[in-house]
């Protein structure tokens, strides 16, 4: 297996600290509003990533955390009149409802940062003592200079991250890099007692303390989206290895951009969408697909149109599903005939061809390719002379290669007449608008599914192939 390392920005073969098991930490959501397609992208990748380890055998220890402590957090929740930790309450239950909605696993754990507050302070306090930070009025600053290895992850000096960095003024640090691992109180903030007074943790020491104290002084994977990369990464990198003196993370990887309607997602130019507004009108297979269907490291253009697309293509699948469970029904004949042994040493191949692409840097858009090709052989000759192991097998291959993608595990049996039905409704009102170009576009994609129209007097009439 093959994994494109940030790092070294190379392909590397995958192999885990200890055999058969890997450690995985994902930089999970700040708690302070519903996340944005943005991040589901962020966080489907990474389930997909954890899933298709475990079909491979692996035992996935996942952690993604929460932040629930900082400055977005404060000032949210000023504005609702509640406490931090309330919002933080607040989000995490909604994070959940919209994650189990887009069928994302459960992390085996979802630590929060303010639990670990005893542990950042020990964390601090090592890294005061080794010489790598220094403390300025009650906050405690990392010394970037102090970390010869600065900058490896993104690929830059020290110099020219200072260059080209938004810094935060402050004549007190040593350094305008220095970051701020531990903050002083401020009136009307959250706070803890440490030994330099009343405060709370930086960003960036929360993930490196809880990834730490899960997962131990070096991990297996360190994931996220693409706009971690610095400061967040590379600042955990720093502080996490000026610590143990070993390496943090063997692999790092980093899912890549969504953009809207070809321009960047921003609240100010509103194309802001969340994961929520988008599932109550799409299936979560439909994001899901949507999502996958471009390799993570790739920047994926976000629009209706396309996610209107994907969801045609995903009920081409979904009626193959469809079919075959009515096949199963209706067929009399229950064991392979040897033409049958020899088919499914045939679709065995499409699953070899899955899993050279999945182990390729976990290229799902290749993947998914290679799904819609084993649909596509198995609608052609699998037929109601096929016996019902065979229907078995097909249908059951589909799902397994469906599973790690967390896609084609559903049954819509039962509901492939009113699929239809809706289908030749849209059929006719694009008639009605002289949409030849849609009405044309549904009738064909009737086709594929081996559905024939039959235009009559009395109206349009349906047969299957």
């Amino acid at each position: 297996m093959k994994v494109f390392n940030t790092m070294t920005r190379k392909k590397e073969e995958f192999v885990p600290l200890k055999k058969g098991q890997v450690a995985m930490y994902v930089c999970g959501p700040t708690v302070y509003n519903f996340f944005h397609i943005g991040n589901a992208r962020t966080f489907v990748v990474f389930d997909t990533v954890r899933r298709y380890l475990e079909y491979r055998g692996y035992k996935v220890k996942f952690v993604q955390n929460f932040t629930d402590i900082d400055d977005k957090m404060i000032k949210r929740a000023n504005e609702e009149n509640i406490t931090v930790r309330e919002l933080g309450d607040k989000f995490i239950k909604e994070y959940y409802k919209d994650a189990d909605a887009l069928n994302i696993e459960r992390a085996t754990v979802n630590p929060r940062a303010t639990e670990y507050i005893d542990q950042i302070i020990e964390f601090v306090s090592d890294l005061i003592d080794a010489g790598y930070a220094y403390e300025v009025d009650g906050d405690v600053y990392f010394s970037t200079k102090k970390f010869k290895g600065y900058g490896k992850l993104s690929g830059q000096n020290l110099d020219e991250l200072q260059s080209g960095a938004r810094i935060d003024v402050d004549d007190r640090k040593k350094d305008p890099m220095d970051f701020a691992v531990w903050k002083n109180q401020k009136e009307g903030e959250p706070a803890w007692k440490s030994p330099w007074g009343m405060g709370r943790p930086g960003w960036h020491i929360e993930c490196s303390c809880m990834a730490y104290n899960l997962l131990g002084e070096t991990i297996d994977i360190h994931a996220g989206g693409a706009d971690l990369v610095f400061p967040h990464h590379e600042n955990e990198i720093a502080q996490s290895e000026a610590r143990t003196g070993k390496t943090f993370a063997n692999y790092w990887m980093h899912s890549a951009f969504v953009n809207i309607n070809n321009q960047k997602m921003s609240k100010s130019l509103n194309n802001f969408f969340t994961a929520r507004e988008i599932l109550e009108k799409y299936d979560a297979d439909v994001l899901r697909l949507f999502m996958l269907s471009g390799h993570y490291r790739t920047q994926i253009n976000f629009s209706i149109e396309l996610l209107d697309s994907t969801k045609s293509a995903l009920d081409r699948l979904y009626n193959s599903i469809t079919n075959l469970e009515s096949l199963y029904d209706k067929v009399i004949l229950e064991d392979l005939t040897e033409d049958e042994n020899k088919y499914i040493e045939l679709l065995s191949k499409y699953k070899e061809k899955y899993i050279e692409k999945m182990d390729d840097d976990f290229n799902t858009a290749d993947a998914i390719s290679v799904i819609f090709d084993l649909i596509k052989d198995v609608n052609t000759n699998v037929n109601i002379g096929s016996s019902k192991k065979l229907i078995k097998y097909c249908l059951d291959l589909i799902r397994e290669l469906g599973a790690p993608l967390g896609i084609l595990q559903k049954s819509k049996k039962g509901n492939l007449e009113d699929q239809i039905k809706e289908l030749i409704e849209k059929r006719e009102e694009a008639r009605k608008d002289k949409n030849w170009a849609l009405s044309d576009k549904i009738r064909d994609e009737l086709k594929t599914q081996g559905i024939i129209l039959e235009d009559t007097s009395n109206g349009v009439r349906w047969k299957k192939l």
